[in-house]
């Protein structure tokens, strides 16, 4: 069953209520893997955040201290304050184990960085996170995944016994056959302007689901922006931080008819 938006558009919503701050969360190991973890009081519904290749963790490096500014990394921290202060336990898992991509290192281009940090391996990774969770007596678990981490919720949301729902951010090296093989109620946010995903595919991802009848989705095409828009925005800019909360919001509103 599916809910589709025009080509692109734009619904602005009020802000999500949460803190501006850096994080409120705290870190934690959580299925053997350093994360951030956010939560509302005593809530038995878990979501996971999935990071884009930057990451979201601040390390003692000259290198982190450039990430940390120039791409504004806490900005997934302050996401997952918001969609706890919705009720949730929400975890962001280091699945490139401090060892984000450093766009200055000529000498290890995205192509050599990807071949350590393949999302499939971040896939393996997660499945003891969700087993933690299910052990803490979560009732249904949801994921997003955010460029990179896209391609980790498309394979997490192949499985029902993994998550309940996802949602796929600007993904990123998500196939048409990652499409197919979804069981489990999935949003499509995509970006007017994204390369990496372009409209012709997140569309052709459309039609995947809409021969799904089964498995509920809802694929959008956000106007005016770029590849990486929900978490690499420019704050100064009105538009963006505006077609970013939109985005947050129909992540939440998504997780909130699915994961309850």
């Amino acid at each position: 069953m599916v809910g589709s938006g025009n080509q692109c558009s734009h619904n602005y919503p009020p802000a999500l209520n949460a803190s501006s701050g850096v994080g409120n969360g705290h870190a934690q190991v959580i299925g053997g893997l350093n994360s951030y973890v956010s939560s509302f009081s005593s809530s038995l519904f878990a979501i996971i955040l999935i990071s884009d290749v930057f990451g979201w963790m601040i390390i003692h490096s000259i290198y982190l201290i450039f990430v940390v500014a120039g791409y504004e990394a806490p900005k997934l921290r302050k996401l997952a304050d918001k969609v706890a202060a919705a009720g949730y336990y929400v975890v962001v898992p280091d699945v490139l184990h401090g060892d984000p991509y450093n766009p200055e290192n000529k000498d290890r281009p995205l192509q050599v960085w990807l071949k350590d940090h393949e999302a499939a391996k971040a896939f393996e990774e997660v499945k003891p996170i969700v087993d933690t969770l299910k052990h803490k007596g979560m009732h249904k678990i949801g994921a997003a995944g955010f460029c990179w981490g896209g391609k980790v919720v498309a394979l997490l949301a192949q499985n029902d016994e993994y998550i309940q729902a996802g949602v796929l951010l600007h993904p990123s090296a998500v196939t048409e056959d990652d499409i197919e093989g979804v069981k489990v109620p999935l949003a499509i946010l995509g970006a007017e302007n994204d390369s990496v995903t372009p409209p012709k595919l997140v569309k052709k991802f459309e039609k995947i689901l809409q021969s799904k009848p089964e498995v509920y989705s809802f694929v959008k095409i956000f106007c005016g922006v770029a590849h990486g828009w929900t978490i690499r925005y420019d704050e100064n800019d009105a538009f963006a931080v505006k077609a970013a909360e939109e985005a947050h919001q129909d992540m939440l509103a998504w997780f909130k008819k699915y994961i309850k």
